[in-house]
């Protein structure tokens, strides 16, 4: 199976952080023949702080996302949290994100599967990967036509994750197609003074660990200056750095 590309910035900042990253994006999908997906999210409703940027919500941040469709033609993916906004979402994007936190929420999975789009979930930070089947059941007896499962570490406190890679084979079962969230996988979550830190460093070997467990999906946060971005910083990589990132998983 093609592996797909999964990238773009944390949380929608303004329209010219969307269109750097989306002419790259272009560029990259082009030169390198990518099956590659933008992403970015409208409302984060899971930050730290509550005084954390979330974004410029609903109905702004889908026309943002249309309009990037619609300059650029590329495919979009973009999270919801709560189940009133999966048939909105589901006019603009072609895949809806199910958080981690959220994925065992059912009226969520439910109204996600219901729109026709593909369906993302991301693993939960409590769950193994063999727990996942119940998530994709929901979705696929929801209606789902296609369910992704996305691998991105688990949390034991202390404010760090762990990644077990043997999740990746574990959740096949379920899913062809699965995903290795690169980046969220190496956050420090709530450990930065109030917001969540990381270690961008570890994601290249995220992403290639990952490739040895037999992923086929691949999830890049990803931004023009991560030292500045409002939401992820720290575990985002410099997009002028995913080219190669990209390129070694692709050797």
């Amino acid at each position: 199976m093609k592996p797909i590309f999964i990238a773009g910035p944390c949380v929608i900042e303004n329209a010219d952080v969307l269109d750097v990253v989306a002419t790259e994006l272009v560029r990259l999908e082009k030169e390198l023949h990518l099956d590659l997906y933008f992403k970015a999210s409208f409302d984060k409703a899971n930050r730290t702080s509550l005084s954390s940027f979330r974004g410029p919500g609903l109905e702004k941040g889908l026309q943002m996302l249309a309009d990037v469709k619609a300059k650029y033609g590329l495919r979009l993916l973009t999270d919801i949290h709560e189940a009133y906004q999966a048939a909105p979402a589901a006019e603009v994007v072609d895949v809806l994100q199910i958080p981690a936190f959220l994925c065992r929420q059912t009226d969520l999975l439910v109204a996600a599967a219901r729109t026709g789009k593909v369906v993302n979930i991301k693993k939960a930070q409590f769950l193994s990967g063999l727990d996942m089947q119940y998530p994709v059941e929901k979705a696929r007896e929801s209606g789902a036509r296609e369910v992704w499962l996305t691998e991105r570490g688990n949390s034991f406190g202390y404010n760090n994750l762990v990644v077990d890679f043997r999740n990746i084979p574990d959740m096949k079962q379920w899913t062809p197609r699965v995903i290795m969230d690169c980046t969220h996988s190496v956050q420090r979550p709530g450990a930065a003074g109030g917001k969540t830190g990381g270690n961008r460093e570890f994601v290249p070997a995220m992403a290639m660990a990952a490739k040895a467990f037999g992923a086929n999906g691949f999830f890049f946060e990803t931004h023009p200056n991560p030292d500045h971005a409002l939401s992820d910083g720290p575990n985002m990589i410099p997009l002028g750095e995913l080219e190669k990132v990209i390129k070694d998983l692709l050797a």
